[in-house]
């Protein structure tokens, strides 16, 4: 094929995309990249893989990605860095963020020596962040996206609305709700703004979400049937699979249980179609909710099993731990139904409530600021511990009620020489990549929580603390001051430590430290 032919039929599949027919898009550039060699081969199979990605065959865009990589030269310092950018992407979809870490980190070492590519450091910022998103590493992800909208705003201001939605969701996931509805208005008026229809519908779909989640039905309707129409009419599976969850979601919100039942086994659907297994597992939980309330408990179970099962090979201890929280609660409404209850069952819910609890609520201490300690523990881990406490009462174990009441009244401690500012241990952001579309962090990404990685057991020396009560604690905290995670309790007169037994639980079940390891006397 003559190279201006090539060039004039990539240019007519960039169109086809541009009009929203992503499929006409897609068979023009495989047709071209069967006919073709070299670098007009290589642009046509990246494109090809961009455009399966969009449709959501994520496994067949990182085969294309992957091949269109290994044929491209390695100076290929302009088409390189924005082709490992879209394979993270695809890879995040696929629940690899190992890979995806990879692929980024790989995009920033051709970067460091090559200041002139903007666009691409905009994209490459959006990425890392949506891998912090994914891996829920709040204070590191918010840090990133401002960072990202900074660089945007100087370089790229159309790109601006996908920071924008990445901060929405951050700020959503982790308490600030009406910040992070704000964000997401923002974010549709300058996709609006830029012409941009694929992500003013995916903005569309987020803030559907958003409002569902908050309860605000009626305003999610509109957004949904505007959103969707247009992501079943262009043929995006994986959208229109969020879509059918969020529908899903507003039926069971309304008590039409055989109606959410439907529209969740059809969302489950196109994520196992498409390849998206934690966008799976989570509509996984929807559905083990419904089976639940209409009496199919055994399904239910296998639902969550699954579920849990999907996090844990990923490493994602917080959603392991929302997911036993949930699970506690399906049983609480079983218990609640029974007359006498099941030891066995009223055993497991205990297990279940308690560990997770404690992962909840050490979360908070992760957060970059008062502010957000305080919403995540209202919001979210004080639920997690009020159930806790109900099991432990249902249970009639007084020693765990005891402990519980010793850990929640011990406070926590003052880390003096932490500075929030400290950015955490990290890839250098200076330097980084972009793809046309860039990743942006969507809320239904989100299924909760922070993650460090760093393993159970004895964390680094930051220097002097001081040990607050309950109620400094809680000053310390809404004021903004660095504390370190909440310590471990010796009770009297025995000196046994509070929850030992639970800790261990929830440090080996989720992968993450949920108390310090220094020991306080109650």
């Amino acid at each position: 094929m003559h190279p201006d032919d090539g060039s004039k039929l990539l240019a007519e599949g960039a169109a086809a995309y541009g009009r929203g027919d992503v499929a006409e898009a897609l068979r023009q550039f495989e047709d071209i990249a069967r006919t073709s060699t070299g670098g007009l081969r290589v642009s046509a199979l990246i494109n090809a893989a961009s455009m399966c990605d969009e449709l959501g065959d994520h496994t067949g865009a990182i085969t294309r990605f992957r091949e269109g990589l290994a044929e491209m030269p390695q100076d290929a310092i302009e088409k390189r860095p924005a082709a490992l950018i879209n394979l993270s992407q695809a890879l995040q979809h696929v629940g690899d963020l190992d890979g995806a870490q990879a692929a980024l980190e790989q995009a920033h070492t051709i970067l460091t020596s090559n200041d002139d590519q903007t666009m691409t450091r905009v994209a490459c910022l959006l990425s890392l962040t949506a891998v912090a998103f994914h891996r829920q590493q709040w204070a590191y992800a918010i840090e990133i996206a401002t960072e990202s909208l900074d660089a945007a705003m100087r370089f790229a201001p159309h790109l601006a609305g996908h920071p924008l939605s990445t901060l929405s969701g951050i700020h959503f996931e982790t308490g600030r709700r009406e910040l992070g509805l704000d964000f997401a208005g923002q974010a549709l008026a300058a996709f609006e703004a830029a012409g941009d229809t694929n992500a003013v519908a995916e903005t569309e779909q987020n803030l559907a979400v958003m409002y569902v989640r908050a309860d605000r039905l009626d305003e999610a309707e509109e957004l949904l049937r505007s959103s969707q129409e247009y992501f079943e009419r262009s043929g995006l599976g994986y959208r229109a699979g969020v879509g059918l969850e969020t529908m899903g979601f507003l039926a069971e919100g309304r008590d039409d249980d055989a109606r959410a039942d439907e529209l969740y086994g059809r969302a489950l659907a196109d994520f196992r179609a498409s390849g998206a297994v934690l966008d799976a597992a989570d509509v996984q939980v929807r559905l083990a909710s419904v089976a639940y309330s209409t009496g199919r408990f055994d399904e239910g179970e296998d639902l969550l099993a699954a579920a849990f099962n999907t996090y844990a090979e990923r490493g994602l201890g917080l959603h392991c731990a929302q997911i036993d929280f949930w699970h506690a609660a399906l049983y609480e409404s079983v218990i609640e139904a029974t007359p006498q209850p099941d030891p066995e069952l009223l055993s497991c819910a205990v297990d279940l409530a308690v560990a997770s609890a404690l992962a909840i609520d050490a979360v908070r201490h992760t957060l970059p600021n008062g502010n957000q300690r305080e919403q995540w523990n209202r919001q979210i881990a004080d639920p997690a511990m009020r159930l806790a406490f109900r099991f432990a009462y249902l249970s009639g174990d007084g020693r765990l009620i005891d402990d519980l009441i010793e850990t929640q009244c011990a406070g926590t401690t003052l880390n003096i020489d932490r500075s929030e500012s400290q950015p955490p241990t990290r890839l250098p952001l200076d330097l980084l990549p972009a793809p046309e579309d860039p990743p942006t962090v969507t809320n239904s990404d989100a299924a909760s929580a922070p993650r460090t990685a760093q393993p159970p057991g004895n964390p680094p020396d930051h220097g002097p603390v001081l040990h607050l009560g309950a109620a400094l604690a809680s000053v310390a905290a809404s004021a903004g001051l660095p504390v370190a995670p909440p310590p471990r309790i010796a009770v009297a007169p025995d000196g046994h430590i509070a929850l030992a037994g639970y800790i261990a639980a929830a440090e080996q079940r989720y992968g993450r430290p949920v108390r310090d390891s220094r020991v306080l006397r109650a």
